[in-house]
């Protein structure tokens, strides 16, 4: 019933000023967003994370342990937008507070873990990779100390971007195009879809690996692993050690 004039589909997440300029609320605007799902014990190894993103991203903190003044020692933290509801995984708070109208601006969307180490990883780097290769879902590739769930997210030597991976095991030659929900990257094209894509009352996100490939066409040459920007998974279960206190409780 409103004129179309005044009707504006999409916003975003940048802060404004309670007085002044509104044109000098956006002194830089960011073209990119990095989520983490947090707990206030993984302080030290999320603080390390976002040393690696520069003022290109928006830095959002989903916070599931219901602290988050305990945040505020960092510098950085000042300028995050910090959104609060315990016992709930990044897939929950994705789907409630990051709608593709709302999250328009930003070229990529990092929606990661909060265990993974990144001496390896530089944002900016990655990002020009994945333009570099066309890539439209992606993840850095992975080092662990445990069994890896999946052997073609591991990171190779030899390349900058791999995106096939052969399964012998299963006695043939399936091409895999797969990306883990650990850690990873959306263009803002390929989220739209994706988002439409997680359901309501998606928990962990598992098996939602598998689907991605039906936002990409063709998937073969814009789903890959960033070889030459790495990250080591910690496996350190946080999140799922709620539910074991909750029980206590």
């Amino acid at each position: 019933m409103l004129p179309p004039e005044i009707v504006v589909s999409k916003s975003d997440l940048y802060q404004r000023r309670l007085w002044g300029d509104p044109n000098e609320d956006l002194p830089i605007k960011p073209k990119y967003l990095v989520a983490f799902a947090v707990s206030l014990k993984q302080k030290v190894v999320v603080n390390a994370a976002v040393q690696k993103f520069s003022e290109n991203f928006t830095i959002l903190l989903f916070h599931y342990d219901g602290h988050i003044n305990e945040w505020d020692e960092f510098e950085w933290s000042k300028r995050a937008i910090h959104i609060g509801t315990r016992r709930q995984t990044k897939w929950w708070y994705a789907k409630r507070f990051l709608h593709p109208d709302i999250v328009a601006p930003y070229e990529y969307i990092f929606i990661w873990d909060e265990d993974l180490g990144v001496k390896n990883f530089d944002a900016e780097e990655y990002i020009k990779l994945v333009k570099k290769y066309g890539l439209e879902i992606s993840q850095p590739g992975l080092e662990s100390n445990k069994d890896f769930a999946y052997q073609i997210t591991q990171r190779r030597n030899d390349t900058e971007v791999h995106n096939s991976f052969i399964n012998f095991v299963l006695l043939s030659m399936i091409t895999h195009r797969f990306i883990e929900i650990m850690a990873p990257v959306f263009s803002k094209d390929a989220w739209r879809c994706v988002w439409h894509m997680i359901q309501n009352d998606l928990i962990h996100g598992w098996g939602l690996d598998f689907t991605l490939r039906k936002c990409v066409e063709p998937a073969h040459e814009k789903i890959g692993v960033v070889d030459a920007q790495w990250v080591f998974h910690h496996a350190v279960p946080t999140l799922i050690n709620q539910k074991y206190n909750e029980v206590k409780s």
